[in-house]
C-alpha cells in the first residue's frame, strides 16, 4: 500500500503536468493540442488526469483538496477542448456516394458511377422517382446488394446502412477522454460538446440534401406546384437521415461511450440528432395536416408509402427511452396522412357528383370531367396495394338510396365480395355518369344527348380495359353493365336521328288507285324526295360538326348508319327513280346517288363544319 508520502509526490508530479497544459494560463497551452502531439505525451496527461481522480477520492490530503478541484477543473476544461478538438479534425468527409438510399437500384455504389448530391436533381432521377412512386405496390423496389464501397453494419432491418463518421484511432481517444470527464462529473458539459459538434455535422448533410429549415407555417403557405418537388426531394433525403446518418450517428455515440454509464450513449445521440429529427419530420407533418384536395392524393400516398417504409428503421434507430417522441410523432404523421387520404378520396367523390359546369361541350364529344375522374381513379388503382389497407368503408354518400334526386342509386349488394376500394371506383364511376347524364340535358338537339353519353361511356369503357389493376377492381360484371350502357346509347342515338330519316323512305302514302293511274302518285312522291332530301342535308351539315373522337367507334357508326341508311335508299330509288326521271327537272329531287350517300356518310363525327356542296347525283 502507498504511504501518504507518495500519494502526495504523485498528486504534485501529476498536477505540474495538468497546469502545463492549462491554455488559460500558458501560451504553450493555448496554440498546441496534447493529442495532435507526441503519444507518449497523450498517456502522460491521461496518467496525470487518472492521478488527480485519485486524489480526490484519498483522505490522506483533505487538507489539500482545494488544489485537488483546481486541478480537476483545469484538466476538464484541457480536455473539453480536446474533446470538440478531435471530433472536429477528425470527423470523416461524408462522400456524396455515401449520401445514397441503399434501398435505392438507382444509386446502387456497385455500379461504379457514384451518388448523387441531392441538392442537384435531374430529370432523370425525378423520372426515376416518378416510376417508382407510382409502381403497382406503391412502393420502391430495395436493393442493397451492391453497397459495399464503404465500411457498413446492419442491424436489426436490411435497410440501415451505417458508415463510419470518425476513424477507429480518433474514437478510442475520444472514449478515453469521455471516460475522464464523466467519471469527474463533468458529463453535462461533455455531451453539450459532442451533441454540438455532431449536430453540426448532421446540420452540413442536411444541407447537401436539400433539407431547408421551414416551420409547420411556412410549408403550408407554399403552393401546391412547389411541394410536389419538395416532397419528392424529401422521400429520398429522409431515407438516406433514418438509414445513413442517424443510424451512423447512433453508432457512433454507441462506440464512445457505450460502458461509460448507463444510457449515455442515447443522451448523447438525442442531444445529436433530436432538433434534426424534428426538422425533418415537420414537413410531412405539416403536409399531413394541411388543405385536403384531389391533386395531393398520390403525393400523400408516396409519402405515406415512403414513412410506413422507414418505421421498422426509424423504431431501430431510435429505439432508446429518451427518443420515444420521436417514434411517437412518427407514427402519429403516418396515422394522420393515412386519414388525409381517406378524406380526399371522399372529398373527390363529392366533387364529381356536385361538379357545376353548364356549358355543353362542343359537338358531343368527351367531357373534360370524364377524362379527369377517369384518369384520376386509373392512377388510383396503381396505388392499389396501400390502399387496400386504407380505404376499409364503403362510400357514405352511397350506401342506401334516400330517394334523393341529386344522388344516384347504388345497389351495393350487387358488389358483395368486393374491398371496399374497388367498391369506391365503382361508385365514382356511378356519380360520374350520373353527373353526365345531367350534362346530357343541356343539349337542345334530341340526337345529341346520346352521342354525348356514347362518347363519354365509350372512354370509361376503354379506360377500365386499359388499366389490369382497374379492371380487375371494377370486375368483368360492371364492365358489362357500362358496355350495355354504350350500346343503349348508341342505339338511341341512331333512333333519334335516323327513324324519320328513313320514314321519308316508306311506300306508305305514294300509292293511288284508279283505272287511268301508273298506281304512284308523283306529286306525294316528288314531296317525299324533297323531305329525304332536306332532313339528310340537315343531319349532314349538323352531325358533320358533332365529334366522335375514338376513330374505331367512330368508323363502327358510321358503318352502322350506312346498313340501314344505303340499303332503305338504294331499294327506295331502285322502286321509284323512273317516275321522278320521266317528269320536269328531276334533278331538283333526286340529289343524291347511293355513291353519294355511301360518301357524305364519312363527313359524320369529324368534328368540323363541311366545307364543300353537298354533292348532286352522278348522271351515270
Amino acid at each position: 500500500m502507498e504511504s501518504p508520502e507518495n500519494t502526495g509526490l504523485e498528486f504534485e508530479t501529476a498536477e505540474k503536468i495538468i497546469l502545463r497544459w492549462d491554455s488559460t494560463a500558458y501560451e504553450d497551452g493555448r496554440d498546441r493540442m496534447i493529442f495532435e502531439g507526441d503519444r507518449q505525451e497523450v498517456d502522460r496527461y491521461l496518467q496525470a488526469v487518472d492521478e488527480i481522480q485519485r486524489a480526490m477520492s484519498s483522505t490522506s490530503i483533505s487538507d489539500d483538496q482545494n488544489k485537488v478541484n483546481s486541478a480537476i477543473q483545469v484538466a476538464m476544461a484541457r480536455l473539453e477542448d480536446e474533446f470538440r478538438n478531435i471530433l472536429i479534425t477528425h470527423t470523416n468527409p461524408i462522400e456524396t456516394d455515401s449520401l445514397t438510399d441503399p434501398s435505392s437500384s438507382v444509386h446502387s455504389t456497385s455500379s461504379g458511377t457514384g451518388g448523387a448530391d441531392f441538392e442537384d436533381d435531374t430529370n432523370g432521377e425525378e423520372e426515376e422517382e416518378e416510376d417508382s412512386s407510382m409502381s403497382k405496390d406503391g412502393k420502391l423496389r430495395r436493393n442493397i446488394s451492391g453497397v459495399s464501397s464503404v465500411s457498413s453494419s446492419y442491424r436489426s432491418t436490411s435497410s440501415i446502412r451505417e458508415i463510419d463518421l470518425i476513424s477507429s484511432d480518433a474514437i478510442f481517444d475520444l472514449k478515453s477522454i469521455a471516460e475522464r470527464m464523466i467519471s469527474s462529473g463533468y458529463l453535462r458539459e461533455c455531451i453539450q460538446v459532442y451533441g454540438s459538434v455532431r449536430k453540426s455535422a448532421v446540420d452540413t448533410s442536411f444541407r447537401r440534401l436539400g433539407i431547408e429549415k421551414l416551420s409547420i407555417g411556412d410549408i403550408q403557405r407554399l403552393g401546391w406546384a412547389q411541394l410536389e418537388a419538395k416532397i419528392r426531394r424529401w422521400i429520398r433525403a429522409a431515407k438516406v437521415c433514418i438509414r445513413i446518418l442517424f443510424a451512423s450517428e447512433k453508432k457512433l455515440c454507441e462506440q464512445i461511450f457505450d460502458g461509460v454509464g448507463t444510457a449515455i450513449d442515447d443522451a448523447c445521440f438525442m442531444e445529436t440528432v433530436k432538433g434534426p429529427a424534428i426538422q425533418l419530420f415537420n414537413f410531412a407533418e405539416a403536409i399531413s395536416i394541411s388543405r385536403r384536395s384531389p391533386e395531393k392524393l398520390f403525393k400523400i400516398l408516396d409519402l405515406h408509402d415512403a414513412l410506413m417504409d422507414l418505421i421498422p428503421d426509424i423504431d431501430s434507430v431510435f429505439e432508446c427511452k429518451s427518443s420515444e417522441s420521436i417514434r411517437i410523432q412518427a407514427a402519429e404523421i403516418l396515422s394522420r396522412l393515412a386519414e388525409a387520404a381517406r378524406g380526399i378520396l371522399s372529398e373527390f367523390e363529392n366533387a364529381v357528383l356536385r361538379e357545376p359546369s353548364k356549358v355543353p361541350v362542343p359537338g358531343g364529344t368527351i367531357h373534360p370531367l370524364t377524362r379527369y375522374v377517369m384518369n384520376y381513379i386509373s392512377l388510383i388503382s396503381d396505388y392499389k396495394q396501400i390502399l387496400i389497407e386504407l380505404i376499409v368503408s364503403k362510400p357514405s354518400s352511397g350506401s342506401r338510396y334516400s330517394g334523393d334526386p341529386s344522388t344516384p342509386d347504388m345497389d351495393f349488394a350487387e358488389l358483395e365480395g368486393k374491398t371496399p376500394l374497388a367498391i369506391h371506383m365503382i361508385w365514382i364511376i356511378v356519380i360520374l355518369q350520373f353527373n353526365l347524364e345531367g350534362k346530357s340535358k343541356l343539349y337542345k338537339d334530341a340526337s345529341l344527348p346520346h352521342l354525348f353519353i356514347m362518347n363519354n361511356v365509350h372512354y370509361i369503357v376503354q379506360k377500365v380495359k386499359g388499366s389490369p389493376e382497374l379492371r380487375e377492381m371494377i370486375g368483368d360484371d360492371y364492365l358489362k353493365k357500362l358496355t350495355g350502357k354504350l350500346r343503349q346509347a348508341a342505339t338511341s342515338y341512331q333512333r333519334a336521328t335516323w327513324v324519320r330519316v328513313l320514314y321519308c323512305l316508306r311506300d306508305e302514302g305514294l300509292h293511288v288507285s284508279g283505272a287511268f293511274s301508273s298506281g304512284v302518285s308523283k306529286s306525294a312522291l316528288r314531296e317525299r324526295f324533297k323531305a329525304f332530301n332536306a332532313m339528310f342535308e340537315e343531319v349532314h351539315r349538323t352531325q358533320a360538326t358533332w365529334l366522335v373522337p375514338d376513330s374505331q367507334l367512330r368508323e363502327e357508326l358510321r358503318i352502322s348508319i350506312s346498313e340501314k341508311l344505303i340499303p332503305a335508299y338504294r331499294s327506295f330509288l331502285g322502286r321509284f327513280r323512273s317516275h321522278i326521271e320521266s317528269g320536269k327537272h328531276p334533278e331538283n329531287y333526286i340529289k343524291f346517288s347511293v355513291e353519294d350517300l355511301e360518301t357524305l356518310v364519312l363527313d359524320f363525327f369529324e368534328g368540323y363544319p363541311v366545307s364543300h356542296h353537298l354533292r348532286r347525283r352522278s348522271d351515270s
